[in-house]
């Protein structure tokens, strides 16, 4: 009879330990998946914004443009960004934006934003279809159309490139590059006049126009062309705001 209390009272001990076991946390595995979470969180990628002012862009040592240059970033340079400045604090020549802390060429400093674009700019002497098909490999809702028309005796071309932007100025620096009209033509500032018309200084004889036309409307740009016409052909670059995007359109005819 001692036997068999002595061999129950065993077994209850047995199993009051087996089960106070299996009520303990696991604390390691939810240490280790802790761990294993935390070595697979990455950093942000820095984000990179590219020069956009054809005489390139001032590197300050502070935020703002009374401040000393630390260096001249040339124009198409990719730079990189520290800290976003996302506040209008100024203006430039009619362009809004704030000073972003920037990295050039193992130099920190701050640059005015308003001249920096998220779009790199075209290549000298590249085609429109050409760099729109290197945009879409970033930006995919970038649209490229192209067609012909007029007539026999005076044929037509026109090229359309569509970008995901609302901002006039980004797309004005890319239609001076890429469309090749005159680098004297200032970004025309949104403030004035209704209709403004804006000649080239440098003009030959033979130009029946070489021009910068503004439409403006309560103070903001409505439309922006580049209005070229010879006795041998015309070109006409236009730029408007369409919806969330900017559309940057040529047409040129042959006489």
């Amino acid at each position: 009879m001692k036997k068999v209390v002595l061999s129950m009272f065993i077994a209850t001990l047995v199993f009051t330990s087996c089960k106070n076991e299996s009520s303990k946390p696991k604390t390691d595995v939810k240490v280790n998946d802790i761990a294993l979470a935390d070595t697979t969180i990455e950093e942000p990628a820095p984000e990179y914004l590219y020069v956009t002012a054809s005489s390139g862009l001032s590197l300050r040592e502070y935020n703002n443009l009374s401040s000393d240059k630390i260096a001249k970033m040339p124009y198409g340079t990719r730079v990189k960004v520290i800290t976003p400045e996302n506040k209008v604090t100024m203006n430039v020549s009619g362009i809004s934006g704030g000073m972003n802390e920037v990295e050039f060429n193992r130099k920190k400093g701050f640059a005015f934003n308003g001249y920096l674009s998220k779009f790199f700019p075209p290549d000298t002497d590249i085609k429109v279809k050409g760099y729109a098909e290197e945009l879409q490999e970033y930006f995919p809702e970038v649209r490229y159309f192209e067609s012909v028309g007029g007539s026999v005796s005076q044929p037509s071309n026109a090229e359309t490139l569509v970008l995901p932007t609302t901002l006039w100025h980004e797309a004005f620096f890319i239609a001076q590059q890429l469309f090749e009209f005159p680098k004297e033509f200032d970004y025309p500032n949104p403030k004035g006049i209704d209709k403004e018309v804006i000649r080239y200084s440098k003009s030959k004889k033979e130009n029946l126009k070489n021009q910068l036309e503004v439409a403006r409307f309560d103070n903001k740009l409505e439309r922006i062309e580049y209005v070229y016409e010879s006795l041998k052909f015309d070109r006409t670059i236009t730029i408007v705001k369409d919806g969330n995007m900017m559309k940057i359109s040529e047409i040129e005819t042959i006489k």
